[in-house]
């Protein structure tokens, strides 16, 4: 599998890298503990010219200045003050650009994942081995599942501790579906952009499919 370089992340089409994101795979590795899964949902977020983004009509705060720095850092911010949700930070410094990672199907370190969201697991509970569809399935969950915290914020993409990789692996010819985002009905005519991408068919698809 090979790791995503910054020109990958250093494109101008945030909607764009959030299609091309569907199928690759999040890594995390934090105390010898390593858990992996490939993403199956994103959505984009356009920047200072989007309602539904943090970096709307040019806001910029503490929480939210990694968006305006250079694409390939993790931008992991608190919401309801509980749940934890990962951004990849795309496009070019000062173009605050990200796309959020709905949902994983999960690939290595499945106990480590369980572990993390507190479930139990005799691995007999699906025909394929797999736990629950719960695990990965919704942003927060994809966080907690694979141990990014808002202190994750501003990690390098390129490091050893979280990466994407990609292994060769293809959506299937119109395999992916495109919708409006959930839960920005805030951003009025925003709100209805197809910004939400997801594998079709998938089983961990947090919202409708």
């Amino acid at each position: 599998m090979d790791k995503l370089t910054a020109a990958f992340y250093d494109r101008p089409g945030v909607v764009a890298v959030a299609r091309d994101l569907l199928g690759k795979i999040l890594v995390t590795e934090f105390d010898g503990r390593l858990t992996s899964g490939r993403i199956v949902e994103t959505e984009a977020y356009n920047g200072v010219g989007d309602r539904a983004s943090h970096a709307w009509s040019g806001r910029r705060t503490r929480r939210t200045e990694v968006m305006y720095g250079v694409g390939g850092a993790a931008y992991v911010y608190l919401i309801y003050g509980i749940h934890h949700l990962f951004n990849v930070v795309t496009n070019k410094k000062d173009v605050p650009h990200a796309v959020l990672v709905r949902a994983l199907e999960p690939l290595e370190g499945i106990p480590v994942m369980l572990e993390r969201r507190g479930k139990g697991w005799s691995g007999k509970e699906r025909p394929d081995g797999k736990p629950d569809y719960t695990l990965t399935r919704g942003p927060g969950n994809v966080s907690k599942a694979m141990g990014l915290l808002t202190l994750h914020t501003g990690v390098s993409l390129l490091g050893d501790q979280i990466w994407i990789g990609d292994d060769g692996w293809r959506p299937k010819r119109g395999g992916i579906v495109a919708t409006p985002r959930i839960g920005v009905d805030y951003a009025g005519r925003d709100a209805t952009l197809p910004y939400r991408f997801f594998i079709k068919g998938s089983p961990w698809v947090s919202g409708p499919r």
